[in-house]
């Protein structure tokens, strides 16, 4: 594993990291923020996943979040959203293959000999983290979009890895929306029966933790009624009992400026279940 930035950032310290990942199969970059506390002893850990087109750079440039990390002494980590170099299947679409990875473990061909990012977030980056950095126990776990529906659908098939979770304009019933039914069409084939433990909405009323899911939607979002369908969601949590907090932001759409304005109120609700 090899530092590939560090800046000083609100006490502590902005870094990116590359290491060789057995999971994916090629060289992979993520982002951590080390608070200032991570200099006096361990910190608790919450993961953040990014969405469509984006990779490690775009939390930790355009989000602010630093500021709420050192406040709250929270380690942040960002890793990139695909696997991604030569060798690796891609696509033309920007909604498929590199930067596109939503966050499962790809079945088909071309893209099942790297496309593991399901196991690679749940399983080498956590090790690897902890093993090289100051952590606790308290994991929390976040993301935008098809890194909220990351978030989510990691949180709800791991129960107890995590003590919170939350989202941005996360695509919360994949399988039921454009952007869901042609990726997974792609990695994982045509049987929907497959589908439904990489979707969010159908994992709510099987659920063996009611662990609290926190959701931030713009009303503005472009991508909102045929992408996100947070309602959905909504639904399945009523009907299985389980504990969603739905906040509807007037006036905001699917940007960074979106995510930006929420992030202190997030990271806030991680710290206080991590160190509950």
């Amino acid at each position: 594993m090899k530092q590939i930035e560090q800046h000083a950032s609100f006490g502590g310290s902005q870094e990116v990291w590359q290491h060789a990942s057995s999971t994916l199969g090629v060289d992979m970059d993520f982002a951590v923020y080390l608070p200032p506390q991570a200099k006096q002893g361990p910190c608790p850990v919450l993961y953040w996943l990014s969405g469509l087109t984006c990779n490690e750079q775009n939390f930790i440039t355009k989000a602010g979040a630093q500021g709420y990390a050192a406040k709250h002494g929270v380690i942040l980590v960002a890793p990139d959203s695909s696997p991604r170099g030569e060798g690796v299947a891609d696509d033309e679409a920007y909604d498929l293959g590199q930067g596109a990875g939503f966050y499962l473990n790809a079945t088909r061909e071309p893209w099942a000999k790297h496309y593991r990012m399901y196991d690679y977030i749940t399983q080498e980056l956590p090790a690897l983290v902890d093993a090289h950095f100051p952590t606790t126990t308290a994991r929390g776990i976040s993301g935008h979009s098809m890194g909220g529906h990351g978030a989510l659908v990691i949180a709800l098939r791991n129960p107890g890895m995590f003590r919170s979770v939350s989202a941005f304009s996360p695509v919360v019933a994949p399988s039921q929306v454009p952007w869901g039914e042609k990726a997974f069409s792609a990695y994982l084939g045509d049987d929907r029966d497959e589908w439904k433990q990489w979707d969010a909405a159908a994992l709510v009323p099987d659920a063996s933790e009611r662990l609290p899911l926190l959701v931030d939607q713009g009303d503005a979002d472009n991508f909102l009624d045929e992408q996100l369908r947070p309602q959905l969601l909504q639904q399945a949590c009523e009907a299985a009992g389980h504990p969603l907090t739905l906040r509807m932001q007037p006036g905001y759409d699917h940007s960074y400026y979106f995510i930006a304005s929420f992030i202190g109120e997030h990271i806030a609700h991680h710290a206080k279940a991590m160190k509950a």
